[in-house]
């Protein structure tokens, strides 16, 4: 058995001479995922959700899911209720809550209705004041009851917090298995997962659309890397990019109309703009160096991407209609995989570090560059949509797995496979 970090090093230096099309460390596939959040933050609510009336008999526990949400965001803390049994009808004993140090409250009830659906009825208190916060209430299929659970967390986060909650967005990653690649959507806990495509050949760098339709990815099924567009509701998928040479590192503009790309047709590995209507590819960079990994900034008038144009693997950044080049990434002389926030304040990449590779974030503003981890194998991170958390593959007790964690690495939670390794995570926009 190979040595994982041993592996995992020559591994990344392997991706980037080949511009990001590399194989997989062999790994078993896990379509569930159990959530571990750890750490301490410094602001955190406390916050109590009582356990729901009628979810004893459901097939999903609404008030368990909103909870993990909330405590894997990191602006909350769960204060114990046991013993306290109420429902969205309930007035709450607001000096029996106080004891227990709770600032918000959520109670309510999953219904099961007579054509099998479930009436999901929630109420929000604010402790302190004594007063209500909202009323939630929908009715959804059973096989929806855990993205309701999700809905109801993004309202309980943003009606305490302000901002817009993420748990009813959706990941991607990959796993491989006894020699097949397969592609997974999952729920943004890593629950609830659906194979998108499997094949016996690898498949790398997931790309979400902006309206998460879509997803465009590499595949080496036709012997050499090839960019397809994968539409998720029908499976449907077209190849957008089969130039000579190879075909890597795809990455949507915010209106969807083109996508990135490394391509080696014309000799070297540099960036393309590719427009997704008519697969026409127009050169972005010329460099003697490898110019790969780009994205766009959210409102889509410039493109960080690595290149090892001044010698070693680095962050730059250039208008998206072409033009001047600037370097980014100052600390450090190995920089890679960036992925930018989408309120356009953050740069997230890993950084090898002493030989290790972590997660760095950068403050665009002031030039700041922070590592957040305390694993030394990290890769590919992705932030969620409200530029709050960031999703990233690892190593952790010698298995491959994934994470999310706040920007300043004080809350993480683990999502890992029941008995298999996960690669390649992308979060996925708002639904």
């Amino acid at each position: 058995m190979i040595d994982s970090m041993n592996f995992l090093t020559s591994f990344k230096r392997l991706c980037w001479l080949l511009s990001a099309l590399c194989l997989f460390i062999p790994m078993s596939t896990s379509a569930q995922f159990k959530v571990d959040v750890s750490g301490v933050g410094m602001t955190q609510l406390p916050i109590a959700v009582v356990a729901f009336k009628g979810e004893d008999t459901a097939p999903q526990k609404t008030s368990a899911i909103v909870l993990a949400d909330l405590e894997r965001s990191g602006q909350f803390r769960s204060v114990a209720v046991t013993g306290i049994a109420m429902d969205e009808l309930t007035r709450p004993d607001f000096s029996q809550i106080r004891q227990r140090s709770a600032d918000a409250l959520l109670a309510g009830s999953a219904t099961r209705l007579a054509d099998g659906r479930y009436e999901v009825r929630a109420k929000l208190w604010d402790v302190v004041t004594g007063q209500e916060r909202g009323d939630f209430r929908e009715t959804v299929a059973v096989a929806d009851l855990r993205l309701s659970a999700h809905r109801l967390a993004d309202w309980v986060y943003e009606k305490l917090t302000g901002d817009k909650g993420v748990f009813a967005t959706r990941i991607s990653y990959i796993t491989k298995t006894s020699g097949k690649y397969t592609l997974w959507i999952a729920d943004s806990d890593g629950e609830n997962a659906q194979s998108a495509l499997t094949s016996s050949e690898p498949i790398i760098s997931p790309s979400w659309s902006p309206k998460g339709n879509q997803l465009a990815y590499v595949s080496f099924e036709s012997r050499k890397p090839v960019i397809y567009v994968h539409e998720l509701a029908t499976g449907k998928r077209r190849i957008m990019a089969n130039f000579k040479g190879s075909n890597s590192a795809p990455a949507w503009s915010p209106d969807g109309r083109t996508l990135l790309a490394t391509l080696s047709r014309d000799g070297g590995s540099q960036l393309y703009q590719i427009d997704t209507g008519n697969g026409e590819a127009k050169r972005l960079t010329q460099s003697a160096g490898i110019d790969t990994e780009p994205t766009f900034t959210a409102d889509g008038s410039a493109i960080y991407f690595v290149s090892d144009r001044g010698g070693s693997p680095q962050i730059y950044r250039t208008p998206a209609m072409g033009g001047p080049v600037e370097r980014v990434t100052f600390s450090g002389s190995y920089n890679i995989s960036p992925a930018l926030s989408p309120d356009g304040r953050w740069l997230t990449y890993i950084s090898r570090v002493g030989g290790q590779f972590k997660v760095q974030v950068l403050n665009l503003s002031t030039g700041q560059a922070t590592a957040i981890t305390e694993t030394t194998a990290d890769e590919r991170p992705s932030f969620a949509p409200n530029s709050k958390l960031i999703v990233f593959a690892t190593v952790l007790q010698g298995r491959e797995a994934l994470m999310t964690t706040t920007l300043d690495g004080k809350i993480k939670a683990r999502l890992s496979g029941q008995s298999g390794d996960i690669r390649e995570p992308a979060w996925g926009p708002y639904r």
